[in-house]
């Protein structure tokens, strides 16, 4: 692979610091890549293209746009767009499609999501290999970017909100939300859902802004959900919702601006469907809470065990015909969402529970968590595959499975460590009966991590 694809290319999607690994000339490149592996070159069909509020996202949009037309492909432009708006595009429209975006990164990144018609994923394995290959080879006899002809434009916000309240209806009594879009894109397309449910909006940082002027765009990290807490208790709302830079995964916390953990939000959307669905299956990753399986089961449900990353699950969720899968880093999947991600319909299930009963959100999520996790936790290591040997032996006489990292379990306790895809990182989860439990062992793992 050419060494300049190499550096962007990541298992599920392409990101990369703007413009010195990514630049116009490789989205172009990546388009005509594109073209071919989706079978839309030479006349026989479209892509639509969204892209989110980043200052080079329009430019690489028409940049992948022209890579498309050199193939003699054609795109349909959705405009700015979160990822899931563009997953719905795909999947109403049938036809393949490109976001670009770097997600939750920092401002000077950017990226490209890449899906098939009816919005299948395409990740390393699946066609973006083959993709970088074709891309670097082009390099040398770049994309001109000034003959690309003007796309077409379609104005899709509006199919896209209606289609996720018919999903997930909220009605009962009206509740209080605080919406954190952090710059990013839920600015868009909160509105336009949330207008068309009977709830109070309090907007913070809706204002489309790619420099993320007052935090990044990334509610994994503890430090951003500090404005959206103190806003929950200056305005005594029901809720709060975070959403990352392009509003595919939402955070929650409660009325007493706590974070609820994306485990309880698993096992309580598995719940609601389940309700509808009896003896469905649901996915839920290796980093979720025990109680995720604990309550599919109660519930009468199937609960199916995944590796963490979005690829992976949706193949799964094909597999197994599963109704919904969660991910505790905050995605959740929908089988009536062409398998895809969606944090802005994981809110409104939340929001339809919490409408439907008299009580607090955080007396609604006592059901779904029950015990003490230590979040995840990174470390930087020299090699992360000897350090994940050392940790096996030393809990060799425990129950353990490599699905993804290694994870370790006893009646009492469980954690996984996992290497990072990108970075020199072991990341580290740890879950107990109770907080002294996950924190002995929480330490105990951790001294092996950074001897």
């Amino acid at each position: 692979m050419h060494p300049r694809l190499a550096a962007v290319t990541k298992a599920y999607d392409v990101r990369g610091r703007t413009p010195e690994q990514l630049d116009d000339g490789i989205v172009a490149a990546l388009g005509a890549a594109f073209a071919d592996e989706v079978g839309i070159s030479d006349g026989r069909g479209r892509a639509v293209v969204g892209h989110d509020m980043r200052d080079t996202s329009p430019g690489f949009a028409a940049a992948f746009a022209a890579g498309v037309a050199s193939r003699g492909g054609s795109v349909v432009s959705i405009g700015l767009a979160s990822t899931d708006m563009l997953y719905a595009a795909s999947g109403q429209l049938d036809l393949p499609g490109v976001m670009i975006t770097a997600s939750h990164n920092p401002a000077g990144y950017n990226g490209l999501k890449l899906c098939r018609a009816g919005a299948r994923p395409i990740g390393l394995e699946t066609g973006l290999a083959a993709m970088a290959e074709v891309a670097g080879g082009l390099l040398d006899d770049p994309v001109d970017l000034t003959t690309a002809p003007e796309p077409e434009r379609l104005d899709f916000l509006q199919a896209y909100a209606d289609q996720l309240v018919g999903l997930a209806p909220v009605a009962g009594r009206r509740l209080r939300v605080v919406v954190d879009a952090g710059n990013g894109m839920a600015g868009h397309t909160a509105r336009a859902v949330l207008d068309r449910i009977d709830v109070e909006v309090v907007p913070l940082y809706f204002e489309l802004d790619g420099t993320f002027p007052n935090h990044d765009a990334n509610p994994l990290d503890s430090s951003t959900l500090v404005d959206l807490q103190a806003a929950v208790r200056e305005h005594g709302a029901d809720l709060g919702l975070a959403f990352d830079g392009d509003a595919d995964r939402c955070f929650v916390v409660d009325e007493r601006a706590e974070l609820v953990t994306p485990s309880a939000i698993t096992a309580l959307i598995a719940s609601r469907h389940l309700v509808q669905m009896p003896g469905a299956t649901i996915l839920h990753n290796v980093i979720c809470s025990r109680a995720v399986p604990e309550i599919i089961a109660e519930h009468g449900g199937t609960a199916v065990r995944t590796p963490v990353g979005h690829s992976l699950i949706k193949a799964e969720m094909a597999r197994t015909d599963a109704v919904f899968g969660g991910e505790h880093s905050g995605h959740f999947y929908f089988r009536d969402f062409y398998l895809a991600d969606s944090g802005m319909l994981a809110a409104l299930h939340v929001m339809g529970a919490l409408a439907e009963q008299s009580g607090p959100v955080s007396e609604l999520m006592d059901q779904f968590s029950r015990y003490a996790a230590s979040g995840e936790i990174n470390s930087t290591v020299d090699d992360a595959a000897v350090v994940t040997e050392r940790i096996a032996e030393a809990y060799a006489a425990h129950d353990q499975d490599r699905l993804d990292g290694l994870t370790v379990t006893a009646p009492t306790w469980w954690f996984n460590v996992r290497a990072s895809n990108t970075e020199p990182l072991l990341r580290l989860n740890v879950e107990g009966d109770d907080e002294a439990v996950m924190a002995s062992v929480r330490d105990d793992v951790l001294a092996l991590v950074r001897r």
